[in-house]
């Protein structure tokens, strides 16, 4: 009998070691692909993720719990975070950092930096000369910046979402303060930086709140637009905002639901800590009190003694929202003795009468921001742990005059949660349904300028003007570009915030500098001498506010436009030159918009706004630039080049008069730098007020 033997072909064993090459690589691959979000609170945060098989769930620290504290405890060759950090604010409480965020991006001198002294002066604030900020003293060795500390927590929330992940973690998103300025937004990246994670996008805490309640009831979404209020009120500020949700058609999917910030308002410092530091200090003055006569110190005095009084004011904060009163009591509060005290909820309301007294604010500013009334608000949802206050609901359903409050979403962790989506909507590595998000501005941004103008022969003088780049609850991400027309020379412009009178004046105070930069334009003279022949289109600066609500100067450059002659043989040189610039900027196609984004905004022109009306023959346009091509035809802007200006080109238009098939208009633009951007106020590393690297 005879046995044959066939061999395998050598064509199949390639074929199938491809295959476990492939295979081996998806697997490798699938471990790289979770993004996290943190919600950064200013008592706790919460951490989210998002992996292959695990949507949108909450991370669980090391204590099995779902959020954690933001508090680091330094020492020399020891750091303590969350849980752990917070036991050890007792026994070393100058070490022990709390509700630092509330100093990032503030100079020495502002209001919020004495607050934060007199709220904790355990901790030792010194000055720093070069960014004009200040430092946590923890020794004389150890110091540190906000930043830094802020830097340490997130490192330490990506470690979280990376034990629960069981795999590495890079991208995230970070919820911010919608009434973060430039300098803030610009702390909390650099402290991410420090972290080693990349940031997709700083999403606005109401924002995120809003897309999680948007996601959760998709199918309650439709044409018909609904208007919703939240009301959140954290551990350290307010934040009313109202949004309203509707189904919209977008481009690229079809009908989807879309939510858009309408109207927003603040307070900066009403909030659960300012509650917990009233009954804190009535705490003290109890124990005062039981103790006088005995020649005892103040425990006011104590540190430590203090950090006792602050937890047992918060724990009986939060006991006080279910009951009538309670018993306050601490086991050898100061010098071995112990303290016990009978506090009621009416005492609790006394303290705190001016703060409730706070709470409709928020509620008018946000109205009258978004130009509504309270008839056009369907629904008032609570949010953030200090709204099971009872006083404050009740003061809130006085303000809005509904029959009741919604409490139909899970008030610690909707941020974090909305968060996440969009962090996985931002990520290339999932697919999840569009849901469309319009940010709206907090604060308009303009530009100011001055030019010396002839208003009769011989007679010259000096004139200001502003402009603004983007308004009040305008829409973000969005690009803008502003024409200069009437230069021929190097010149400077200022990038300020625009009319913030919609704020305090202890607000404006906190609010600190209004002027972002100062930019020194070099190189305008030169390429009008380099190019005499050719008609100036101006001086062109592009402008980007991007999904983290951060401004940057993208490029400027100088345009002129020449008509040259297009024989039918052979394209001109400069004719060529031109469009193959425009190829490689990608000039022909462009790129699909993102699902979760902004709707990308048609290039117009806007009117002038808080500066007088041009002089005749004063052409300065501001307009906005679009991503997708505009109706008339004419060539996309390309992707900006980070850095200095870089030079580009457009495709040629045909010029109205003369021969339409001999005469083409070729656009060449010459490169125009920046340099020694002067900042007024802050150093390069101060981060306050600075907007260019």
């Amino acid at each position: 009998m005879t046995v044959k033997v066939r061999r395998q072909r050598p064509r199949r064993r390639v074929f199938w070691a491809l295959v476990a090459v492939l295979l081996a690589d998806l697997l490798a691959l699938s471990d790289t692909l979770a993004v996290m979000s943190v919600d950064l609170g200013s008592e706790s945060m919460k951490v989210a993720i998002v992996k292959p098989g695990v949507p949108m769930e909450i991370v669980l620290n090391k204590e099995s719990r779902r959020k954690t504290p933001v508090i680091v405890t330094l020492k020399e060759n020891e750091r303590f975070f969350g849980d752990s950090a917070a036991s050890m604010a007792i026994k070393n409480p100058k070490a022990t950092l709390r509700y630092f965020q509330h100093l990032l991006g503030k100079q020495a001198d502002n209001p919020h930096v004495a607050l934060y002294q007199a709220r904790f002066p355990e901790h030792e604030l010194t000055f720093d000369p070069q960014r004009q900020t200040v430092h946590f003293q923890i020794s004389r060795q150890l110091q540190f910046s906000p930043e830094e500390v802020l830097g340490m927590v997130l490192n330490y929330s990506r470690s979280l979402a990376e034990d629960f992940a069981e795999q590495p973690i890079k991208d995230a998103v970070i919820t911010v303060p919608v009434f973060f300025n430039q300098a803030e937004r610009r702390a909390v990246l650099q402290a991410a930086r420090m972290a080693g994670l990349k940031v997709l996008q700083l999403i606005n805490d109401n924002t995120a709140t809003a897309l999680s309640y948007g996601v959760f009831r998709r199918k309650d979404i439709n044409t018909t637009a609904q208007n919703i209020m939240f009301y959140d009120m954290g551990s350290g500020s307010t934040v009313c905002t109202i949004v309203t949700y509707q189904m919209v058609k977008t481009k690229e999917a079809g009908m989807q639901p879309q939510l858009q910030i309408r109207g927003v308002g603040f307070d900066r410092t009403l909030g659960g800590l300012e509650m917990e530091l009233r009954l804190r200090e009535h705490l003290a003055g109890l124990f005062n009190e039981q103790r006088k006569g005995q020649r005892a110190k103040d425990v006011r005095e104590n540190p430590r003694a203090m950090a006792k009084l602050l937890r047992e004011a918060n724990r009986l904060k939060t006991v006080l929202s279910a009951n009538a009163d309670h018993m306050a009591q601490i086991e050898g509060l100061m010098d071995d003795v112990d303290f016990k005290a009978k506090v009621t909820r009416v005492e609790f309301e006394e303290l705190c009468a001016d703060l409730f007294e706070r709470v409709p604010g928020p509620v008018q500013q946000a109205l009258q921001s978004a130009e509504m009334s309270l008839d056009e608000i369907e629904q008032v949802i609570l949010v953030g742990g200090a709204t099971r206050v009872p006083k404050v609901q009740e003061v809130l359903l006085k303000a809005v005059g509904k029959e009741e409050l919604g409490k139909n979403i899970n008030a610690d962790e909707a941020a974090a949660m909305g968060a996440v989506y969009q962090a996985a909507a931002l990520s290339k590595a999932f697919k999840v349904k569009p849901f469309v998000v319009r940010d709206a501005v907090v604060y308009p941004i303009l530009v100011e300028f001055t030019r010396e103008v002839e208003e009769e022969p011989g007679v010259h003088s000096l004139k200001h003007n502003k402009r603004v780049l983007f308004s009040r609850m305008g829409p973000y991400p969005q690009r803008k570009v502003i024409t200069f027309n009437r230069y021929s020379h190097d010149f400077n412009f200022h990038i300020n915030y625009g009319d913030l009178g919609f704020l305090g004046p202890e607000d404006l105070r906190v609010f600190g500098s209004q002027n972002l930069t100062t930019v020194k334009l070099k190189g305008v003279g030169d390429s009008f001498k380099k190019y005499p022949d050719y008609e100036s289109k101006g001086i062109k600066a592009h402008f980007n506010l991007d999904e983290s609500g951060v401004l940057s100067l993208d490029r400027v450059e100088s345009v002129f436009e020449t008509l040259v002659e297009d024989s039918p043989e052979e394209e001109s040189t400069l004719t060529k030159l031109g469009n193959t610039i425009s190829s490689l900027f990608g000039g022909g196609t462009t790129p699909d918009a993102k699902e979760n984004g902004t709707d990308t905004v048609q290039e117009e022109e806007e009117s002038p706004a808080e500066g007088s009306k041009d002089e005749p023959g004063e052409q300065v346009e501001l307009k906005e630039e679009a991503e997708a091509p505009v109706e008339d035809g004419s060539q996309p802007l390309p992707p900006e080049p980070k850095g200095d200006a870089a030079p580009e080109g457009e495709k040629a238009t045909e010029k109205e008069n003369g021969d339409k098939s001999e005469a083409q208009a070729s656009v060449f633009r010459a490169s125009v730098t920046r340099f020694g951007f002067r900042v007024p106020i802050c150093t390069l590393s101060s981060l306050c007020g600075l907007l260019f690297p």
